[in-house]
């Protein structure tokens, strides 16, 4: 012990200035200069350089040093190992080792030699070298070798490896902080986050956080402790990232990334550092290639961050990269982060350039396309045919995960290969009963049930039976969704649930109940049920959820109050004791919420219709808190929310302003190219649905109606069919109005609502048959008049006395689920068919559907009294 602290003593660096350059070298005392010290110079310098400084006196001349100065590759470096074994000292070994890495490290990807020295005779040498001479490092040799030596692929059960490790933890509470974040990176690199050494990391991270100021070291520690951060370390570490990124060089893009695959891994979507990382991420577009945009967009899209600026930027960024990406490698990268955004064009030239490139793609890359074909729902056959063909030649090389993603992909591409399937499903059957993970077990059954299958392996579902204890809601629900496609698929399903289902779906049900009625942290819990859905949930755990919830109402914060918010409103569930509690959060605290949170905190009250106390008070103050910021809304999320307001029957004039501007929709144009279909859509839908409204409850705007060419459109694409209900209830109308003619089906409204049954009636409240009847239109100066269905002849006013009658049957989705409350959106609907003149009367399905309206006098007398009562 005692020769080994003396070594260590006399390998202890000082620091000296190099000719006066300023360039500060770690020498070791007194003669021999640290080798990894010495590569840094290398790599700064120069050769040249580095030459001159070995040559700075003959008595100190290092002939080995000298020799590995002046290689140009790994061969050489290689080379000079051989010829030297026995002269070989710690410095050489590591400095060996750590120009073999930088040599790869300089290298694109596909030409990267790892294998080449991996398996090379001499690699063997100092590999044993280094093991032999592990005492003799110093701290930050030590876990540079360790960096090293995994990033040449040197398997983490090798002793060298496993040796470096337990050298390092001794020496864990005296590494410099540059050397503790990267001794942590090559403890994630074996899978050690969880690990008793990485909680020890954890506990130095927050006793020295404060002396910390180089963000690159912050942020390297912050993803590896990850998995061990408390939700006080992850403030401190929040607090302390937003601070030295106002004090870093902005050109260092990746610091804020990391901060960002931070937040993406703890799940936290903490706004004002997400836009602080981004502001410096858009700077540094012009300069990302990209993998790197691919990355960012992809940990945006996981925190639902779709910031307007950045994708833009890195749309016109990736499109500058299309012809200098000719080879797999850099092709893969830029079709997968501009395949989704990429316009109709564009998409068939990526298309096109993978066609011609497919069989040059390796497993890993065809993994990448097929997935993003996936993603633009591409409909190649021919490039479908040629990935599938690679994948197909690569099944030996995928993981299970891998495995799982491609089925899926392939599935959801329609693509047809009986051969190809049945090799992936018994490569996932293989999987599904080796593994030991539950994500990974229920990601495997989760596909495994989307293929076809007569007859379910025993083994697979003993698997997933022994499992479920150990799995959260979210995945006890993606069990539920599968093993109901086995029931429904298997042919004895005809006569009776098989036993086995039954038993599987008991212990899901039983894993549930104990997993909610154990529960303690609202936070935990609400990121289970972020994505939970389907039958399984609603009728056998939203009960129970909801109890849990209101267990844990006093956890309620401004932090989680849009997460709960969002839940609610997802499942159509109102839970006023739940929806007080998050309106008097809000009021309180409402300006520690995030400007852009008051969309989700105001979506429940908007869409399930309810009214807390002091509710003028809260939609007041939320939309105070985000008027100032209109600017820096990202332009869809600003139509969300001013539609939600208008659901509401809320019109603030400064977001109305905003919206229906030029500028404004144009920029919304060109965001929405970069979205998801399904996004697009969406948000186009809402902005005609907030253009109606507007139109119609707040003339005094003067927004003109613009939707008219988009609303033809969705109705020669829309379903015109008739329900059972509906064809019965046009039947009984017609016996009340005195003939079938009386009332019109599906009938379009200017605006275009389209009205189940419509009928007039004169002053005398009797039916007008249809050849009488005249349509509502919209004259040239925006106003809503009577007009005949003969077209060009109008009336200025509605005929004298009449009164044109909407009757709407509305189906469940128009009410809360737990109730027989109405729904928001029904509700604006009565309201805009009013401003056009109809008496408006719904039908709700409870009271249509019940036990008193069993007959057909019932029926006609229940429509009698709905039609004719409140008429004027």
């Amino acid at each position: 012990m005692a020769r080994r602290e003396t070594d260590l003593q006399q390998s202890t660096l000082k620091q000296q200035d190099v000719l006066g350059t300023g360039l500060t070298l770690a020498l070791p005392y007194p003669h021999a200069r640290s080798s990894m010290s010495m590569f840094r110079l290398r790599a700064v310098t120069g050769s040249c350089y580095l030459r001159r400084f070995l040559h700075g006196g003959a008595a100190n001349r290092d002939h080995v040093l000298e020799q590995l100065g002046i290689c140009s590759g790994e061969d050489q470096v290689l080379e000079v190992v051989g010829k030297n074994k026995a002269k070989l000292t710690v410095n050489h070994v590591g400095c060996a080792m750590g120009m073999l890495w930088q040599f790869q490290k300089e290298k694109p990807q596909m030409l990267r030699t790892v294998e080449f020295i991996k398996s090379h005779p001499e690699f063997l040498t100092l590999r044993v070298l280094a093991e032999n001479k592990i005492e003799l490092m110093d701290d930050v040799t030590l876990v540079d070798m360790l960096y090293n030596v995994l990033r040449l692929n040197v398997e983490p059960y090798d002793s060298l490896a496993q040796h470096l490790v337990s050298e390092a933890w001794l020496r864990l509470y005296r590494l410099p902080m540059p050397s503790l974040s990267k001794f942590a990176v090559c403890l994630s690199d074996q899978h050690l986050q969880h690990s008793p050494l990485m909680g020890q990391i954890t506990d130095i991270l927050n006793q020295k956080l404060s002396s910390i100021d180089d963000a690159r070291i912050l942020t390297t520690l912050m993803i590896s402790v990850t998995s061990l951060v408390s939700p006080h370390l992850r403030d401190k570490l929040i607090s302390k990232a937003d601070h030295l990124l106002d004090t870093m060089d902005p050109s260092h893009y990746n610091n804020p990334r990391r901060m960002v695959q931070f937040l993406r891994n703890i799940k936290y979507s903490y706004r004002p550092l997400l836009e602080k990382c981004n502001h410096i991420l858009l700077r540094n577009v012009p300069q990302l290639d990209a993998e790197n945009i691919s990355i960012i967009m992809g940990l945006y899209q996981s925190l639902q961050f779709n910031n307007c600026d950045f994708r833009l930027a890195a749309k016109q960024r990736l499109m500058e990269l299309v012809d200098s990406s000719a080879d797999p490698f850099s092709f893969t990268k830029l079709f997968v982060a501009l395949g989704p955004m990429a316009g109709q064009d564009t998409k068939e030239r990526l298309e096109s350039t993978a066609l011609l490139m497919a069989e040059e793609f390796n497993a890993q890359q065809a993994l990448a396309v097929a997935e993003t074909l996936e993603e633009i729902q591409c409909r190649n056959l021919n490039l479908i045919q040629k990935i599938a063909s690679v994948v197909h030649k690569n099944l030996h090389v995928y993981k299970p995960m891998e495995i799982a993603r491609i089925t899926q992909a392939l599935i959801l591409l329609h693509y047809q290969s009986p051969e190809l399937f049945t090799k992936l499903r018994n490569i996932l059957v293989h999987f599904l009963l080796d593994s030991v993970y539950p994500y990974e077990v229920t990601m495997l059954t989760r596909v495994l049930s989307m293929l076809p299958s007569p007859r379910l392996d025993e083994g697979v579902i003993s698997r997933v039976e022994a499992v479920l204890p150990q799995c959260n809601l979210n995945d006890l629900n993606t069990f539920a969704m599968a093993i109901a496609k086995w029931v429904r698929n298997d042919p004895s399903y005809r006569h009776n649930t098989p036993s086995k289902y039954v038993c599987l779906l008991q212990t899901l049900n039983r894993c549930g109940h104990e997993r909610l009625r154990k529960a303690d942290r609202l936070d935990l819990v609400l990121e289970e049920l972020k994505y939970m859905s389907g039958e399984w949930f609603e009728e056998m755990l939203l009960e129970e959820t909801m109890v849990t919830l209101q267990r844990l109402e006093g956890q309620i914060s401004w932090t989680n109050v849009p997460e709960m918010a969002l839940f609610l409103t997802r499942t159509n569930h109102l839970c006023t004791p739940l929806m007080d509690r998050i309106a008097s959060v809000a009021m309180e605290h409402i300006n520690k919420i995030h400007y852009s949170a008051t969309y989700a905190t105001l979506l429940p009250f908007a869409v399930l219709n309810y009214d807390p106390p002091r509710v003028d008070e809260l939609f007041d103050i939320c939309i105070q808190r985000a008027v100032p910021h209109i600017s820096s809304f990202d332009p869809h999320l600003m139509v969300l929310l001013a539609y939600a307001l208008a659901v509401a029957d809320c019109f603030p004039e400064d977001l109305v302003r905003e919206i229906f501007n030029v500028d404004f929709l144009a920029k919304l144009d060109s965001q929405l190219e970069t979205l998801p279909d399904a996004l697009n859509k969406r948000i186009r839908l809402r902005l005609m649905e907030l253009n109606r409204a507007v139109c119609l409850e707040c003339p005094e705007s003067q927004v003109p109606w613009f939707h008219e060419r988009y609303c033809q459109q969705l109705q020669k694409k829309g379903n015109c069919s008739i329900s059972p209900v509906q064809q019965q209830i046009h039947k009984m109308l017609g016996e009340v109005l005195g003939g079938i003619n009386c009332a019109r089906v599906a009938v379009l409204t200017p605006y275009f609502y389209t009205v189940d049954f419509e009928c007039v009636l004169d002053r005398h409240h009797q039916a007008v048959a249809y050849s009488e009847q005249s349509q509502l239109q919209i004259s040239e100066d925006g106003k809503v008049r009577w007009g005949s269905d003969s077209v060009g002849k109008e009336r200025s006013e509605v005929p004298p006395g009449a009164q044109r009658v909407a009757v709407d049957f509305l189906d469940s989705k128009s009410f809360c689920k737990n109730s027989r409350h109405m729904k928001g959106e029904a509700m604006m609907r009565k309201r805009h068919l009013e401003i056009l003149g109809y008496h408006v009367v719904q039908i709700p399905h409870f009271e249509w559907n019940s036990m008193e309206l069993s007959t057909q006098d019932a029926w006609k007398e229940y429509l009698r009294k709905k039609i004719f009562t409140g008429l004027p």
